[in-house]
């Protein structure tokens, strides 16, 4: 019998639960105690990425992230076959940079702060990562997400870009909180997919990857891309902050050595990635509507 959550799922991607090779468990990642001995690899990705909660319950966040990281590592310790595991980190821990992040690049985040909550749990999963990789010999890599756009991702998640595709599906002007001169990249779930296995067959144990599209976009030609998308004509609204500090934030990744040790580039740009998003919402939207 599937969990709520799982159904939830269920319903969402009825492709992959009808699959034959597919099995879905549901548990609190921190209290896992025993894995199936069969298991040979892992992706571990538990946690939220969704600001909203790091601000609503920080603590639940960092428990998720800490201790669930370390159930899930000491249970496989005593996996008999396992070859690798993937954690998936975050490339926020590099902290407030102006330039395109290397995974040697890194600095820590002001502590007496709740808003960091999510940042210093994935930090500290990492250092875990480390630990017992060193200490139980376990083949372990790192990778750290950027910011991804595609279907399935809920228009009503609180990013800049799923904000300005629910202002497309509803007709309404593409509204930027800001000056527009932020400046985000955004990869492609086929993409993000197939980095993400990639890594995990080949990627060299005790390494960390970032994982992202290195094309930097401004948040105004973001909008004004997704505003005259498919034949219209929608208007592009700036809501200016007098916070300065809120201003010209950059979040791009560099890819160099995804790229030169594996092979790995981006196959999806955002004129297609875009494209590709906004058909399967408006798919989706114009179902509901009927």
């Amino acid at each position: 019998m599937l969990s709520e959550r799982a159904y939830d799922f269920g319903l969402k991607a009825p492709h992959l639960v009808n699959r034959r090779d597919i099995t879905l468990l549901t548990k609190d990642i921190a209290g896992v105690i025993d894995l199936p001995a069969e298991i040979t690899m892992i992706i571990h990705a538990a946690g939220s990425p969704d600001n909203r909660l790091h601000a609503s319950d920080p603590l639940k966040v960092m428990r998720t992230i800490t201790m669930g990281t370390e159930a899930l590592l000491s249970s496989a310790s005593r996996l008999p076959n396992l070859s690798k595991i993937l954690n998936i980190s975050s490339g926020l821990i590099y902290g407030s940079r102006n330039t395109d992040s290397r995974e040697f690049n890194s600095c820590g985040q002001e502590s007496f702060s709740f808003n960091n909550a999510y940042i210093e749990a994935k930090r500290y999963a990492e250092t875990l990562c480390s630990v017992y990789g060193n200490q139980y010999k376990l083949n372990i890599i790192n990778i750290r997400p950027y910011a991804f756009v595609g279907p399935y991702q809920l228009v009503d998640r609180p990013w800049a870009i799923n904000n300005f595709i629910g202002d497309y599906l509803n007709d309404c002007p593409i509204r930027i909180l800001g000056d527009g001169e932020t400046v985000r990249s955004y990869m492609y779930p086929s993409d993000m997919s197939l980095w993400i296995l990639k890594l995990l067959a080949d990627g060299h144990a005790g390494q960390s990857y970032n994982l992202g599209n290195p094309t930097p976009i401004t948040l105004k030609s973001l909008a004004e891309k997704i505003a005259s998308a498919m034949h219209k004509k929608l208007p592009v609204q700036v809501k200016y902050y007098q916070d300065h500090s809120l201003r010209n934030s950059r979040f791009v990744p560099d890819v160099s050595k995804a790229h030169n040790e594996l092979g790995l580039k981006v196959t999806v740009e955002i004129d297609e990635a875009l494209e590709h998003t906004l058909l399967w919402n408006l798919s989706q939207y114009n179902s509901v509507k009927n």
